[in-house]
């Protein structure tokens, strides 16, 4: 696939990408034993985790977690009224805007590990990466600091498109929007009213411009990452792009990430 090769115009020391369809051999490009930061599309981990306890009943989405009033379902669709970062308190009331916070999500992580008993690390390992085969690990913040190669952001797209580890209709609640209407920030991209979000994965719906391409289809979900990293699933193609680079994200991706998506779509459905 010709398009995958704009990642070498990048400007990334390493740069991976890989093309996912249920059924058919990835299509790969790039640097494929570099063991990357995957920056925020870790959170797509750590919610995918969260399925695992819900499935697994060591949680409920309406067990209160985080600040006063909030709960696990508030905290895994960014709306707890916690703050992007830091360790400040709450900045709105739970279920009242959408705040990407990754403290929100290390609460989230918080609450996992306390009801399954273990470090969330080790929960993670045992409910997600294991089953699945990932060779990378958790350095880190539940939100942000997942290591691995492309071939564990392959093998997590292949889930997503076909899972195994949880019933399709738990990911369909997942990927389907969790406090509808709320408005709030896309970082890096604007302001959103909705900016829809479902747990953990961020939705594309009616929202234009978007790092996923035009042509991707709004039943769209994923997420980015700080790093370069992004990885979406478009049900409609039953396909997933995901990249990994070492470049940070700043305007240079409002561009080339569209571009790739696009790209990759038209090569795709030609």
């Amino acid at each position: 696939m010709e398009a995958l090769a704009q990642i070498d115009a990048w400007g990334a020391e390493h740069a991976a990408a890989a093309l996912v369809r249920p059924g058919r051999e990835p299509v790969r490009h790039g640097d494929a034993e570099h063991v990357f930061r995957w920056a925020s599309v870790t959170k797509l981990l750590t919610a995918y985790a969260l399925l695992v306890a819900l499935e697994e009943g060591a949680v409920d989405l309406d067990d209160p977690a985080g600040p006063p009033g909030s709960t696990v379902r508030h905290l895994a669709a960014h709306a707890s009224g916690l703050p992007f970062e830091g360790d400040g308190p709450p900045i709105a009331q739970p279920g009242q805007r959408r705040i990407y916070s990754n403290p929100g999500f290390e609460a989230l992580a918080d609450a996992v590990a306390a009801r399954a008993g273990m470090p969330f690390g080790d929960y993670l390992r045992a409910a997600v990466c294991d089953p699945l085969g990932l060779t990378g690990d958790l350095r880190g913040s539940p939100a942000a600091e997942y290591y691995g190669p492309p071939a564990d952001l392959v093998a997590f797209a292949g889930e997503l498109l076909e899972p195994r580890l949880v019933a399709q209709e738990t990911l369909a609640e997942a990927t389907d929007v969790v406090f509808p209407g709320l408005s709030g920030v896309l970082p890096g991209f604007g302001r959103w009213d909705p900016n829809d979000w479902g747990l953990g994965f961020e939705l594309k719906d009616a929202k234009r411009p978007h790092w996923t391409g035009a042509r991707n289809s709004p039943r769209t979900f994923g997420h980015f990452g700080g790093s370069g990293t992004f990885l979406w699933v478009d049900p409609e193609l039953d396909a997933a792009l995901g990249v990994l680079t070492e470049r940070e994200f700043g305007d240079w991706a409002l561009e080339a990430w569209p571009r790739l998506s696009d790209a990759a779509i038209a090569e795709l459905t030609r």
